[in-house]
């Protein structure tokens, strides 16, 4: 049996930027994309923490260190910037290596740097 198991998760970023007219998807810190294990064009939830929405979309790379969290495209309309949003993935796998399986989680600052 494969199962849908959390992989990565940034939790609580800050959003720090929209893109109304764009073509879709979700602006990342390089470093953070990279601390989280996630990849370009990886699909993601976003779940927003200030209104409940929640999301669906793919990574876009952002500039390293640069604290980017940015919502392109017709999901700009469920957020603005400065609300808190959570970014998490998943992977399949069967059932008995998801028992063993390790997500990698990690926790921003109130600037988007990471917490070393």
């Amino acid at each position: 049996m494969v199962i849908s198991i959390l992989k990565s998760k940034i939790h609580r970023a800050k959003l720090t930027q929209t893109e109304l007219h764009y073509v879709g998807s979700i602006t990342i810190a390089e470093d953070l994309m990279e601390a989280a294990n996630l990849i370009e064009n990886e699909k993601v939830q976003v779940l927003n923490v200030n209104n409940g929405e929640r999301l669906e979309t793919y990574v876009i790379l952002g500039e390293r260190n640069s604290g980017i969290i940015c919502l392109n495209g017709p999901a700009a309309r469920l957020a603005v910037v400065g609300d808190i949003v959570i970014v998490i993935s998943y992977c399949q796998m069967e059932f008995e290596a998801a028992k063993k399986h390790k997500p990698t989680i990690i926790y921003p600052d109130e600037n988007n740097k990471l917490i070393r």
